[in-house]
């Protein structure tokens, strides 16, 4: 066997682009966390929100800032991680169009748009006085940074010294140190040289103090006297007419943590605290707080959420007395437990799958997670008492019918993402003559669109049984199209699934048992074949479902394919070598060395023997099954 052939990369896009059209594959929305939602607070129907993968250019966001004087203007600070795998600083973005173009100002430092700690905020504020003014506080112990041209550049607060020292995982591939969680200002405090007065940032040390002030335009600063310890901060938000902060508290940084917290009341004119946390027929706290809303239209009037109730679910308080007294969106009845009184209902129109997979039973489940997880994003639309959104580790929810919650004590909720399409896509494929389109993606397991007309609908359900939280790969036999084979990563149950209906409906296939998982899988051109390349237990394979069994010649996590039209022939790469097997996958013999690492491996649908590799280098096509 000889070197494959190397196809040159041409410039040459005008005829592809012209022979290919793009349809958009509906979801419904969501997918995953989305940490921040920000309205405009003086346009009416302006809101952004953020996410900690995916978000603005394929780049984790941090935070988000609205300039106050502009509802055109907004900022964000992107980067996903602080940690060792990460080499690239991060920036903070500015779009003058509401988002159609941006320009970058460079960071000296790391942003952390999907490290701990990343519902917390907003770290990224514009002064509502001085739009050339924008403050941002940094991770990993860079501190407080300010713009005083518009976001073109950015220089480091040196009075502000308290950087945080803690670290939720020191030692850990996500420990890095918190640093700074929020930028608030008060627009009520005087201006100085054009410049708001007074603004409050937020600190990850709950030893020493959390949250800092500065009376004179940022030119000093000292820790908020009375302030409460022990817990950190994670939402500060100003009520104007009221002249108060609202602070939302948890003992964890978020996420996924939380086991205790409170809420507080900051009076602006007194400069007195008042803990104002919500314990409604409780008498101990079994969670912190994350969201916050204020009602801008009924001062006075402000929610929290539950930073993390993940049992029996996730908790609301609203109040209309500024925090003197609370209602819950549900409660315990008479007897206790189970009696839970729900004073809500659900909906998802918009993505029929997640009211199939995710919430079946609400109303009747005791432990059911319907409401949501890890809410840190909960916000009231400034124009609007009735509307409100807040943000899960799934997607965007809320209603428009709040204000029912003070008269008859019942609202509203739908999912409400449509638009925001956050998954990771880990595998498609499109089977010549049958399925039209199969997608494997993270936490939400996959999707099956039968025809092209079916791209633009949401579907009614997910993959399941099995369901895995994350399915890693997906696979057909080309001579027996309807037969597909996908491998995932969850817990609980075999992490491979087949279906001989074209990924209508699944069944479990126990042979690799519940530690054989992950990877990448190829079913073979009859069907009767599949070879596993398991991020656990090497490269397997098994026929006709019978129990694994490890192949002959490959590294573990090697890169697989199946020949779609022979039946025999398997394909697998590692680093720069080509590895066949023309035995059905028992063994396979070294074939070639290619140029580059291979990336992946493609084979042609419809002839046999035709392989492309994608490589570091390049393309490479082979004819002949790899021998060439």
């Amino acid at each position: 066997m000889g070197t494959l052939k190397g196809l040159a990369l041409l410039l040459a896009a005008a005829p592809i682009a012209a022979a290919t059209s793009w349809t958009p594959v509906r979801t419904g929305g969501g997918g995953g966390f989305v940490p921040g939602i920000v309205f405009h607070p003086n346009a009416q129907g302006v809101a952004y929100i953020r996410t900690d993968i995916g978000g603005m250019h394929n780049m984790g966001t941090d935070a988000i800032a609205l300039d106050p004087q502009n509802a055109d203007v907004v900022y964000a600070a992107l980067g996903l991680y602080t940690n060792s795998w990460d080499t690239d600083n991060g920036a903070i973005v500015k779009s003058t169009d509401r988002g159609n173009t941006w320009t970058f100002s460079n960071l000296p430092f790391k942003v952390g748009g999907n490290m701990p700690g990343r519902g917390t905020g907003e770290r990224l504020a514009v002064d509502p006085h001085n739009s050339n003014i924008i403050y941002f506080g940094a991770r990993s112990g860079n501190g407080l940074w300010k713009s005083t041209d518009g976001g073109v550049t950015f220089s480091q607060v040196t009075s502000f010294t308290n950087t945080g020292t803690y670290n939720p995982f020191p030692g850990q591939v996500y420990g890095d140190i918190m640093g700074l969680l929020f930028v608030t200002f008060d627009s009520t405090s005087s201006i100085i040289n054009g410049a708001t007065s007074r603004i409050f940032v937020g600190v990850a040390d709950n030893i020493t103090a959390s949250v800092y002030e500065s009376t004179d335009a940022g030119s000093t600063w000292s820790a908020v006297a009375g302030q409460p310890g022990t817990y950190f901060p994670h939402k500060c938000k100003l009520q104007p007419t009221e002249k108060a902060l609202y602070l939302s508290y948890t003992d964890g940084v978020g996420p996924y943590d939380g086991s205790n917290g409170s809420v507080w009341r900051y009076d602006l004119t007194a400069n007195t605290w008042k803990d104002i946390t919500p314990i409604v027929g409780w008498n101990y706290l079994y969670f912190g707080f994350g969201g916050l809303a204020l009602d801008m239209q009924k001062p006075g009037t402000l929610m929290v959420a539950s930073l993390n109730s993940w049992w029996p679910s996730a908790q609301f308080y609203r109040s209309n007395d500024s925090g003197a007294s609370w209602t819950p969106i549900w409660e315990w009845g008479d007897p206790y437990y189970p009696n839970k009184l729900r004073y809500y209902s659900l909906s998802s129109p918009n993505a029929p799958w997640i009211e199939t997979s995710f919430w079946q039973g609400w109303n009747t489940a005791v432990d059911s997670n319907a409401l949501g997880w890890m809410i840190e994003a909960l916000e009231i639309d400034p124009f609007d008492s009735n509307h409100w959104l807040y943000g899960t580790g799934l997607t965007v929810m809320g209603g428009h019918d709040l204000t029912n919650w003070d008269t008859i004590h019942n609202v509203s909720i739908e999912t409400l993402g449509a638009g925001i399409e956050e998954m990771a896509v880990l595998d498609i494929i499109s089977v010549p003559g049958g399925t039209e389109l199969l997608m494997a993606v993270g936490d939400d397991s996959g999707f099956t669109y039968l025809s092209a007309s079916d791209l633009g609908t949401a579907p009614s359900i997910n993959w399941i049984n099995p369901e895995f939280a994350t399915t890693t790969s997906v696979d057909y036999a080309g001579l027996a199209v309807g037969n597909i084979v996908r491998a995932g990563r969850g817990t609980g149950s075999p992490q491979i699934g087949f279906s001989s209906d074209g990924g209508r409906t699944w069944s479990v296939d126990s042979a690799g048992g519940n530690t054989t998982y992950g990877g990448s899988v190829a079913y073979s051109a009859s069907g009767d074949t599949i070879v596993w390349s398991t991020d656990s237990q090497g490269v397997v394979r098994s026929q006709n479902g019978g129990s694994v069994a490890g192949v002959n010649g490959l590294p573990a996590y090697s890169l697989i394919a199946s020949d779609k039209q022979n039946n025999n022939y398997f394909y697998a790469g590692y680093n720069e070598t080509v590895y066949v097997s023309s035995d059905n996958g028992q063994n396979f013999p070294w074939a070639a060395n290619v140029g580059g690492r291979i990336n992946a491996i493609i084979v042609h649908p419809t002839i046999a023997g035709q392989v492309y590799l994608g490589t570091n280098a390049g393309i490479y096509q082979s004819t002949t099954f790899g021998s060439s």
